[in-house]
């Protein structure tokens, strides 16, 4: 082999041959390269057939580069173009994925409804042709039905759950499901027609060959009954029809209806007819008001007999909080008010706590044991707003009034005042009286006119011979005692304290307690005063006045240290009552002790903000403490 094609054989494949390899196939060994180097120093025709190779050398890596910068184009646009395709794909899964759901989500919300479904559904009625010329129509009738269930419903005033009432044709969705000609309107009443519990009610209306009109309504669960008016008032016999289909749909609101109406002599046999195949919600209701009906008799035998049925209602249904509410109020009612406190924890633990499931203001009576004042005024406030007025209004007085007794422990009687004047009482009602004689009363008494509030408290002792009156307003009579005593009435006093004893047959009020210690006290009878006082104590040790009226006797009396021992068990048995804090601050006063008086007149405050008193005696306080 000549040296020549020695070197052609270093340098590897031919000219010709280089033009079609690719960049990975065109390389030259570095080795040979730099042999053929060496070689082409000595060899001129070499070094001249080298110079050459290398120049085509060259041409080609500037071509491949040129054909790799093109392809690198093409490749990201390719790139580009199947990740935009990725992305298109993922973004239609996706698409598809969230119809799927909104779809699933909308069919289980649907059959969810259409399980849990308990509402009063009024279909178009029946009606002759010749009577639409008198504008009744199917659709007339049917809503003047819906109307009257509405206003039924509408004054049945409770936090008790209610069915929802509307009518077959409202909220029509005109949307269709897919492939299917049925609006979804249609599919849910389909759905709620397999697995709800629905009460539908349709019916006819016809004129009878005697004249008048007849109305029939029926439904599932709901008997077939007609109304006749033989006048031809329509109105009538829809008004009757919806008492019935309301009591046959939700017997359990129906029994409030009928103590709302003061309709007590129906509640009875409407409740036994109904008991057996009542729901366990609704026998619990019914036997509230079975014992709300029994309370409106307004006798001591009548309020210890509704207490076995308010009882009853709570075992039924744990969590019927009206009726654990009854139950503290009748406890009060009947002398008894050591027992709200068992009563309020007992309900604490049913709702899990307080707050808890049971609404702040179902703790009414408990804050008043208490004296949790600020709570009890909001919790009636809330109430009055909820209940149009109050839900106990039409048992014990307007709520309002309640609220407006409330502002004077607050010791704010202008407040008092300007709430008591936003009801006017109604001179027929003797409960309405008593309320309003009682906050009078204690208006006088708090700017320290013991005469007019003696005058006022006399109107509480007329009416109060009265049970009805009497059940409702103990132990508020007590109280007057001690206006007539500070105006020489002594025998009023007297009457006063007794009133309970004498009208009712119970003796163990606590406020009746110790007011008699203050009679007596301000009688000089101190050992039969301080005996009245520890009975009052020993009568309801869980609440707090006691404590407080022994302890203000105490310090009266100068024995001070005791007077500070009672104040600090009446703040611990009513963290929020002010009046115990702002006494044992007055104490610490007088004993020297300004500093610490002043944080109990700001722990005071915290309870009673607007106390006038209350405020003066902590600006007198700060100036001797610097």
């Amino acid at each position: 082999m000549s040296e020549s094609g020695d070197v052609s054989e270093l340098l590897g494949a031919g000219i010709g041959q280089a033009a079609e390899v690719s960049v990975a196939d065109s390389h030259v060994d570095p080795t040979a390269a730099a042999l053929a180097a060496e070689a082409a120093r000595t060899n001129p025709e070499l070094a001249q057939e080298a110079s050459a190779y290398f120049r085509k050398q060259s041409h080609l890596i500037e071509v491949q580069t040129e054909h790799l910068h093109e392809q690198r184009a093409v490749n990201l646009s390719l790139l580009k173009l199947k990740r935009f395709d990725e992305r298109l794909k993922v973004g239609l899964r996706v698409f598809v994925i969230l119809v799927a759901t909104v779809i699933g989500i909308g069919g289980a919300v649907l059959i969810h409804d259409a399980v849990t479904a308990r509402s009063v559904v009024v279909e178009l009625f029946q009606a002759p042709p010749a009577m639409a010329a008198d504008g009744f129509n199917g659709r007339v009738v049917a809503s003047g039905l819906l109307d009257h269930l509405t206003r039924i419903q509408a004054a049945t005033r409770t936090t008790a759950a209610k069915r929802a009432l509307r009518d077959a044709w409202s909220n029509e969705i005109s949307i269709e499901v897919p492939e299917a000609g049925v609006s979804i309107a249609q599919l849910e009443r389909l759905l709620k027609a397999r697995f709800g519990h629905d009460t539908t009610i349709s019916g006819d209306v016809v004129k009878p060959s005697s004249g008048g009109v007849a109305l029939t309504v029926r439904g599932n669960d709901v008997i077939p009954k007609t109304f006749v008016d033989p006048s031809g008032d329509l109105d009538t016999v829809l008004k009757n029809a919806a008492e019935y289909v309301y009591s046959e749909s939700q017997p359990g609101l129906f029994s409030y209806y009928l103590v709302f109406a003061s309709r007590y002599d129906e509640i009875f046999p409407y409740v036994r007819s109904h008991f057996a195949r009542a729901s366990d919600d609704d026998k619990s209701m019914m036997m509230n008001n079975w014992g709300n009906a029994l309370e409106q008799i307004g006798t001591v035998d009548k309020e210890r007999e509704a207490m076995s049925f308010y009882r009853e209602a709570a075992r039924i249904k744990p969590d019927n909080w009206n009726s654990r509410v009854n139950v503290m109020g009748g406890l009060v009612k009947l002398g008894e008010e050591e027992e709200v406190t068992n009563a309020a924890l007992e309900m604490m633990k049913i709702a899990g706590g307080r707050p808890g499931m049971a609404p702040d203001e179902d703790y009414i009576v408990y804050d008043q044991a208490l004296f949790s004042l600020l709570s009890e005024r909001a919790g009636m406030l809330s109430d009055i707003a909820a209940n149009a007025g109050g839900s106990f209004t039409d048992y014990s007085g307007p709520e309002i009034l309640f609220a407006a007794q409330v502002d004077t422990l607050l010791h704010e009687p202008q407040t008092a005042l300007l709430r008591s004047k936003l009801y006017v009482p109604l001179d027929t009602s003797k409960i309405d009286r008593a309320n309003a004689a009682v906050i009078r009363a204690s208006i006088a008494e708090e700017y320290g006119d013991f005469k007019n509030a003696a005058r006022e408290w006399d109107e509480l002792m007329e009416l109060y011979s009265d049970q009805s009156v009497a059940l409702n307003m103990t132990p508020l009579i007590c109280w007057a005692a001690v206006a007539y005593e500070k105006t020489g009435q002594h025998s009023k006093a007297d009457a006063a304290l007794d009133a309970p004893s004498r009208v009712l047959g119970i003796s163990t009020y606590l406020d009746c307690y110790r007011f008699r210690g203050d009679i007596l006290d301000l009688r000089g009878d101190w050992n039969g005063a301080e005996e009245w006082y520890q009975k009052g104590v020993g009568r309801a040790p869980s609440l707090p006045a006691g404590y407080y009226s022994y302890g203000l006797a105490l310090a009266r009396h100068g024995v001070l240290d005791k007077a500070v021992e009672q104040f600090r068990l009446a703040n611990e048995k009513g963290p929020h009552w002010a009046d115990p804090l702002k006494a044992w601050g007055d104490v610490l006063v007088r004993q020297g002790n300004s500093k610490v008086a002043r944080a109990k007149y700001d722990e005071a405050l915290k309870y009673a903000p607007n106390w006038k008193q209350l405020k003066d005696a902590r600006a007198a306080a700060a100036k001797h403490t610097g």
